[in-house]
């Protein structure tokens, strides 16, 4: 009996405790719910910052700051523009004659270098009764110390006479031709003072230094001046 009434006691007890529970969190919900709903019922009982932080849409993103040229660029461009803007009106330009000329006129002004030596403009440009101007003498050009190397083309163009070569017999009865290279050196007075054979048949290299030695050149001249030159000559032999 006594059992009995200690279980029943007990389970009265567990649902009293969760009825207060659940009555509990009831009234916690509604007090968090009015205390939401209160500033949007009554919004004139709001503080004013309150007010404003509800009622204030947010900023929008800001934009990129700008380079730095582009704003020198936007400055420059208006000055510009005003520099090149042409006036609306021109004041006419009078001459009054009848003003006097402050500006003073000073007589034998001078020019200094910065040394303390100073001279009159007309000693500038004329030291006095009868001067010279200084003499001034020319270097003359430097004289080659050998012969001047010219091609065979320009030694061509000075040659006075055709170059003739006797053809040797002997070659002729081997029936030789070809060309003889021969190198020479002119003098100032157009003459052949050396000459050797450079290339070709042997049989006909003596024929073609005594040719191109007999050979007569205009002078070659270099500033003016008469030169020895070196060029090389190229004489044929041919059979007909």
């Amino acid at each position: 009996m006594f059992a009995d009434s200690l279980v029943e006691s007990t389970g009265r007890l567990h649902t009293s405790r969760r009825s207060l529970a659940l009555v509990s969190l009831l009234v916690q919900g509604a007090i968090l719910a009015a205390l939401a709903m209160w500033p949007l019922i009554h919004p004139d009982r709001l503080p004013p910052r309150a007010l404003t932080m509800l009622i204030t849409a947010p900023l929008p993103p800001s934009s990129p700051p700008q380079a730095p040229h582009a704003a020198a660029i936007s400055r420059a461009v208006p000055a510009l523009l005003n520099a090149l803007t042409a006036p609306t009106h021109i004041h006419p330009i009078t001459s009054d004659s009848s003003a006097p000329n402050d500006t003073p006129i000073v007589e034998g002004a001078t020019i200094g270098d910065g040394s303390g030596d100073t001279r009159n403009l007309a000693q500038l440009f004329n030291d006095g009764p009868g001067s010279k101007p200084p003499d001034v003498t020319l270097a003359k050009p430097a004289h080659p110390s050998g012969p001047v190397r010219i091609s065979e083309g320009v030694a061509l163009g000075h040659l006075l006479n055709p170059i003739q070569p006797v053809y040797p017999a002997i070659a002729k009865a081997a029936r030789i031709s070809g060309t003889v290279v021969v190198e020479a050196t002119i003098s100032t007075n157009g003459t052949v003072i050396h000459a050797h054979a450079v290339s070709g048949p042997p049989m006909l290299v003596g024929a073609a230094v005594d040719a191109v030695s007999r050979a007569r050149y205009q002078p070659y001249q270099l500033s003016g001046q008469p030169v020895e030159v070196q060029t090389t000559v190229s004489v044929v032999f041919r059979l007909e």
